[in-house]
């Protein structure tokens, strides 16, 4: 889960243990079943803590679930911001993002369910991939590299068609998920105004392994 600033004392140490077990367990239940109807009781049974800690946290079950959806794009955009840290090219950049999403599905399907279930509706987000995409394309559009007036609206087509490559990846595990994310990432920039050879070539490039 994303990082922060270490607890200073005992009591604060313990404090954000008891809300890192509730998130953890919230994020699961997303993953597994994407329901979010679970009782307090067994959402405190699951993340091993007392019951009346849930109110020390939370104020309601959509206040923690929302916390787990935002927490689990923020861990998401952190594992993609790690892997695509030496790019400059906000269309290469573009194109790694689906890539690595597509590639996540193996590698981390918690955070990949979630994002399939609960994505598009956080798709403007101020957390998560949300503001990392937003930010290269207006980097994009500022350098004249993508040839499209408003950042704003490019996020929904751009995250939107991000959404459908998760859930084929999910739907359709047999099928090349690198493949397909190249694909998908290669019609993404042409629609933001890439020239077709160089769209291509930028989609096929060589990627790290994602652990």
């Amino acid at each position: 889960m994303p990082t922060s600033a270490p607890p200073k004392n005992r009591f604060e140490r313990r404090r954000a243990e008891t809300r890192h077990a509730l998130v953890r367990a919230a994020r699961q239940i997303l993953a597994e079943t994407g329901d979010t109807s679970a009782s307090i009781q067994a959402i405190a049974e699951r993340a091993d803590v007392g019951f009346g800690s849930f109110y020390n946290h939370f104020e309601s079950k959509t206040e923690l679930f929302d916390t787990a959806v935002t927490d689990a794009l923020e861990e998401f955009g952190q594992l993609i911001d790690e892997r695509v840290g030496g790019i400059d090219d906000p269309a290469e950049l573009v194109a790694a993002g689906f890539r690595f999403t597509a590639r996540m599905a193996d590698s981390h399907p918690e955070l990949t369910r979630i994002l399939r279930d609960r994505g598009l509706a956080y798709i403007h987000s101020d957390r998560g991939l949300a503001p990392r995409a937003l930010r290269d394309l207006e980097i994009g559009i500022a350098s004249g590299r993508f040839d499209c007036a408003n950042a704003t609206t490019a996020l929904s087509a751009v995250g939107g068609t991000l959404m459908s490559l998760v859930a084929l990846r999910l739907a359709r595990p047999e099928l090349d998920g690198d493949e397909a994310a190249s694909d998908l990432a290669e019609m993404v920039l042409r629609m933001l105004g890439v020239p077709a050879d160089d769209a291509r070539e930028i989609t096929r490039r060589p990627l790290p392994d994602l652990d």
